[in-house]
């Protein structure tokens, strides 16, 4: 099965996260994938814009830290850095370079891709499901949804791609890390780090929609439109908070590879979601 799937409906591409069985959880596989179908639909001058789905009841539980087929020791295709290999690497070099070229790598780029890019989120969103959304120009979301970063309970200070105080005001991103519990849709809503908030019933069709209406602008005036806010954001210090911050997230990683079971501190997909029920 594909863990990625890509269709066009008008001059709008849809790339779907098609791992619903394990929620959309990201391995290797489907980051590259993704890369792949972001890529392709940016180079297809039919295409006018962009929606990012997942397939099923989630759009993502983050990365994947449990399923048979997580691959965090095999190689993989290096598409969006010029990191180099890092599967025969030891220590913290192992995990300091997948990570830059999987995680937070791909996400730099995502969020610069030069259409626009819409987020249909439904249900979970969780850690590495909420970099995917953040990299995302909009998000529509379903009344279903959550969002949560729930890492701090490893000791990590927030999954790899560190928008959280851009993507959410200060305070409301410390509840969202020191906690580690679901924010509904709702109050994502309020606080403006979701555009839409609509039925779960109608979450294709108005994103659809409102993905349609954005690939009819002039196609040059979106791209440079996209640029001029991106850089606003980096001049309010976005890039180098997600940099600095990479570097505490990998403090934290060898830290518990000293102190605890793994680099995880031995937490486990079904203790993340237990604790968030």
């Amino acid at each position: 099965m594909d863990s990625v799937l890509y269709e066009q409906r008008g001059r709008v591409a849809i790339v779907t996260m098609n791992r619903p069985q394990v929620c959309n959880a990201q391995n290797i596989k489907m980051t590259q994938a993704l890369d792949e179908a972001l890529v392709r639909a940016v180079g297809d001058d039919s295409v006018g814009a962009i929606i990012l789905a997942g397939a099923g009841p989630h759009f993502s539980a983050g990365h994947d830290i449990g399923t048979p087929e997580r691959d965090i020791d095999k190689s993989f295709t290096r598409t969006a850095t010029t990191w180099w290999e890092h599967s025969d690497k030891g220590g913290v070099e192992n995990i300091f370079v997948r990570e830059q070229e999987a995680y937070l790598g791909m996400c730099k780029r995502w969020r610069t891709l030069q259409k626009p890019v819409l987020g249909q989120v439904q249900g979970a969103c969780i850690a590495g499901g909420l970099a995917l959304a953040w990299c995302c120009d909009l998000i529509i979301a379903a009344d279903d949804a959550f969002f949560s970063d729930p890492v701090v309970r490893m000791g990590i200070p927030g999954m790899e791609y560190f928008a959280h105080p851009f993507a959410l005001p200060a305070r409301a991103a410390k509840e969202l890390l020191f906690l580690g519990e679901k924010m509904s849709a709702e109050r994502a809503y309020q606080l403006g780090m979701v555009n839409r908030l609509v039925p779960r019933a109608e979450l294709e069709k108005e994103t659809l929609a409102l993905a349609s209406r954005i690939a009819e602008m002039p196609r040059f005036g979106l791209a440079l439109s996209k640029m001029a806010i991106n850089q606003a954001e980096e001049r309010q210090g976005l890039l180098d908070t997600i940099n600095a911050t990479y570097g505490l997230h990998q403090l934290a990683h060898a830290h518990n590879t000293l102190t605890a079971p793994d680099h995880l501190a031995g937490q486990n997909p079904k203790s993340i979601a237990d604790k968030l029920k």
